[in-house]
Parts: C-alpha cells; sequence; structure tokens
C-alpha cells in the first residue's frame, strides 16, 4: 500500500529552483531516509510534506489523497526537528500532552495516549521533570514524544540527532530503529550522516541540486550506485576514481584505464563513442595490495592508523592519491612499493556526465579476479 506520493513536486524561492520534479512513492511501515550534500533540498522536501511550506507545482497524496492545500494538522503528519523545541516551563508530561490539549483531546483519552507514549520511550519515571533536568537523548525523546502522542500516520524527523554527541547518537540511533519496529508506522528521516542512512533506512533517497539521484535500500545504492554522484557520496572513505577513456565501445568496453593500459572490462558501451572520457571506481575496501616484486608498482605516501584498520593512501600518477582500507596486521609504511589487486565485480565504470554504464550480464570476462593496477607516473621512475 503507497502510503505517500510526491508526483513531479516543485518548489522555488526568490526565483531559484529548491526542488526540480521531484517523484516519489514510500509505502506505508515504510522508514525512508533523505540524504544529500547541505543545500540539495532534503529539508525543504519534509517541509512540504508537513504542511510548513507551500508546493509550487505538482501533487503530494497521502493516502491516495492530494493535501497539497491542507493545514499541517489536517494531514496526519507529526515532526521532529533537529531543536528539541521544548517548552522549558512545563514538565514532560505537559510538553508530550500540549499538541493533543490544541487539538481539544478528551482529559481520559489524553492521559492514556501520553502515558502510553511516555512508555514506549520509556519516559515514564520522567514525567515530572523539566527539560533543564534532562539529559540530551532524554529531551530528544520527549521532542519525539510530542509528535508520537498525536498518533500520526507519518512521523518525520529533521536532523533529529545532530546535536547529540557521537556516543549518544548511537544510543538513539537504536532507539529510533526499536521504536520503528515496535509502532510500524511510516517514518521519514532527513540526515548529512551517512551511517544514520545506511543503519535506519529501509529505503534511501538521494537528492542533488534538488533532483533526486537514485533511490533504493542501502545495499543497492552501495553496491550499484546509479551515477558517480552516488558512489562518492556514499562510504567513508568515499570510493577511489581513477581516469579511463573508452577505445572501442560494445557490449563489453575495451578501455584504456591510463594507469593499468587498455583492458576489456564488462560494461556496456555500446551508446557511446569512442574516445569517450570515463572514471573507473572501486571502494578502498576492494584494493588489495602485495609487495612489490617488479617495475610494476605504486608508492604508500601515507598510512592512517585506526586501531581496527588502516587506510593506506598511494600514489597512481591522479589528482587524489588512491585509498586502500587494508588490516592492521598488514603493516605498511609510507614510502614502500607495492603492487595492487583490483576485483572485476567490484569495479564500477561512469560516462563523462557521471551515469553508470550497466554491467553486461553475460560477458565473458577476460580478466582474473584479482587486476594487477600499476601507476603509469611510478614504473616511469
Amino acid at each position: 500500500m503507497i502510503k505517500l506520493k510526491l508526483d513531479n513536486v516543485n518548489k522555488q524561492l526568490g526565483g531559484m529552483r529548491i526542488l526540480r520534479d521531484v517523484s516519489l512513492e514510500i509505502a506505508a511501515g515504510e522508514f525512508v531516509v533523505f540524504v544529500g550534500p547541505s543545500g540539495c533540498g532534503k529539508s525543504t522536501l519534509l517541509r512540504l510534506i508537513a504542511g510548513l511550506d507551500s508546493i509550487c507545482g505538482g501533487d503530494l497524496l497521502i493516502d491516495g489523497r492530494r493535501v497539497n492545500d491542507l493545514e499541517p494538522r489536517e494531514r496526519g503528519v507529526g515532526m521532529v526537528f533537529q531543536s528539541y523545541a521544548l517548552y522549558p516551563h512545563m514538565s514532560v508530561y505537559d510538553n508530550i500532552s500540549f499538541g493533543l490539549k490544541l487539538a481539544k483531546t478528551d482529559k481520559a483519552s489524553l492521559r492514556e495516549r501520553v502515558l502510553k507514549t511516555a512508555q514506549i520511550l520509556q519516559l515514564d519515571k520522567l514525567l515530572q521533570r523539566k527539560p533543564k533536568e534532562l539529559s540530551g537523548g532524554q529531551r530528544q525523546r520527549v521532542a519525539m514524544g510530542r509528535a508520537m502522542a498525536r498518533e500520526p500516520d507519518i512521523l518525520l524527523f529533521d536532523e533529529p540527532l545532530s546535536n547529540l554527541d557521537a556516543s549518544l547518537r548511537v544510543q538513539m540511533r537504536n532507539e529510533i530503529a526499536r521504536l520503528h519496529d515496535r509502532l510500524g508506522s511510516t517514518m521519514i528521516y532527513v540526515t548529512h550522516d551517512q551511517v544514520e542512512a545506511m543503519t535506519l533506512a529501509d529505503k534511501i533517497v538521494v537528492l542533488n541540486g534538488g533532483r533526486v539521484e537514485q533511490v533504493g535500500s542501502p545495499r543497492e545504492l552501495y553496491e550499484r550506485p546509479a551515477s558517480r554522484f552516488v558512489a562518492g557520496f556514499l562510504g567513508s572513505p568515499r570510493m577511489n576514481f581513477l581516469s579511463a577513456r573508452l577505445q572501442t565501445p560494445g557490449e563489453t568496453s575495451l578501455v584504456d584505464t591510463l594507469v593499468w593500459g587498455i583492458t576489456s572490462l564488462p560494461f556496456d558501451s555500446s551508446n557511446l563513442a569512442a574516445g569517450t572520457p570515463l572514471s573507473l571506481g572501486i571502494r578502498p575496501e576492494h584494493v588489495s595490495l602485495k609487495a612489490a616484486d617488479g617495475t610494476a608498482s605504486v608508492v604508500v605516501t601515507a598510512v592512517e592508523y585506526l586501531g581496527s584498520e588502516t587506510y593506506v593512501h598511494l600514489e597512481t600518477g591522479q589528482d587524489e592519491p588512491l585509498i586502500c582500507r587494508c588490516e592492521v596486521s598488514a603493516g605498511w609504511q609510507a614510502g614502500d612499493r607495492v603492487e595492487l589487486l583490483l576485483g572485476i565485480d567490484n569495479l564500477h565504470l561512469f560516462d563523462a556526465d557521471g551515469v553508470a554504464l550497466s554491467r553486461h550480464p553475460h560477458a565473458i570476462e577476460t580478466l582474473p579476479a584479482g587486476v594487477p593496477l600499476r601507476s603509469a607516473r611510478a614504473s616511469a621512475l
């Protein structure tokens, strides 16, 4: 069942287009996360759904009903803001019940819903405290409770954990996930933190410049990004990109990788012309190192020790170093010469516009699982 549908939604502000033809379907009970860089329109989109801002074009439907012109209180939507926005002179009980009082809910129902909400959020023993007597995580739960007590059809979260320290963010992230499991309600969550997105979402919506770049599960977006933008945005460290050029287009592509020579790769480039510039992508965890035993080697320029793993930076002659995620026991040091192995199954190829080329499903891969990579610059030294 489709709970919420956006159909070519647009938003302009001061002559500037903030959102461009956004179309999206969200199923009942889904946990959907909006991500993207600052200014991409994710918070604006959330405000349009809540009814806090007006839609300039397109339609917003909730349960099949067009709600463009409905007031926020008529949409069955609750919103939790980045700032807690609690009333400091009110108790936890009064903060949670405030919206219900405005809606003139009868006293018996009001009390029942506040107590039920407080129990779910583990606030039942704190109902008489004021916000100043609460921790940051407890205040955030009160803000969530105020939205939940109205029993909205859809819960919206606008970067609710950004004001918390790192350890508390982990705790609250787990609490929100458990809350979704218990309630089974539809939740839409805006964040700039990709860890939150990857761990919470059933479905991630990546926004870029006011447009939807890709929609999919966390695994789908990470393993099969539709564009170089998505590939570079999700993942830390981000995906490595190497310059390449198409030599011979076809269902499998003959590509000059510029750093290991001309190679056949299982990507369909039938719609591209020979000579088209490409980008070859691979994530740091899919790069393997071995001690150099010949001239085809690259140089380790830096090693970052993170306790459970290390990031090894390598000079390949590109504008940016290539990063490899390695086990600590590998023991690489700056100045070491190494050879690289790249797994064919983990390679990505993007055209000049940053669009991912599709992998040919029946291609005969002419390379072994591990492809040695050499640096043209390093081999010339």
